[in-house]
């Protein structure tokens, strides 16, 4: 099996294609690449079914004019939960005070409705991430990676204490503090704990 980021985009757009087949209003996924290798700590941090069932919402939610979140897009509200729940996701927990309704997870109907899904993109992904743990100091990954910069990996949001934010990539942000010039802090990622494996 290839387990290059194009073959896993092409996964990822399959099953994204699955989720359509139930929600057909569900925009079509303009670049599914751009989901390999994200972390959202609003949006759960690890890639899978479930993570992309909860991008789908989001998809809904704007086919529809419906604001799912505030807080430059951290706190899931009640609309959020509304239209998860509608595609088989689950929040048990009272809203987390700064994400809100965002760690859902997959209902017993929804897995069993997406279970071939559900299998075939972890097998993808399984294979992605073999495949990129196999990557060696031997392999040319351009200048980029040689010199340590970001090489335009995928952004995420950096708050302050005084609430500015800023878009991140987070190897850079782990290179040395970036400080807000408002309140002179150092800006950080979000943690939001992830939500318990289905």
């Amino acid at each position: 099996m290839s387990t290059t980021p194009p073959v896993l985009a092409a996964e990822l757009a399959q099953a994204w294609a699955d989720i359509q087949r139930y929600h057909p209003e569900l925009p079509d996924l303009a670049a599914p690449e751009s989901l390999i290798g994200e972390s959202s700590s609003a949006c759960g941090a690890e890639l899978s079914f479930e993570r992309l069932l909860h991008e789908a919402v989001h998809g809904i939610a704007a086919a529809r004019g419906v604001r799912d979140t505030s807080r430059a897009g951290r706190y899931h509200n009640r609309r959020f939960l509304a239209i998860a729940e509608e595609m088989g996701l689950d929040h048990s927990e009272e809203p987390h005070a700064s994400s809100g309704f965002s760690l859902v997870t997959l209902n017993p109907e929804a897995k069993k409705r997406y279970r071939p899904t559900i299998e075939r993109l972890q097998r993808a992904l399984k294979a992605h991430t073999a495949a990129t743990a196999a990557d060696t100091k031997r392999s040319f990954r351009g200048p980029a990676a040689r010199h340590g910069s970001s090489g335009g990996g995928v952004r995420v949001k950096a708050v302050c204490d005084c609430g500015r934010n800023v878009r991140v990539v987070p190897s850079v942000l782990a290179q040395a503090p970036i400080v807000c010039g408002g309140c002179m802090k150092p800006f950080r990622i979000p943690e939001v704990a992830t939500a318990a494996a289905s």
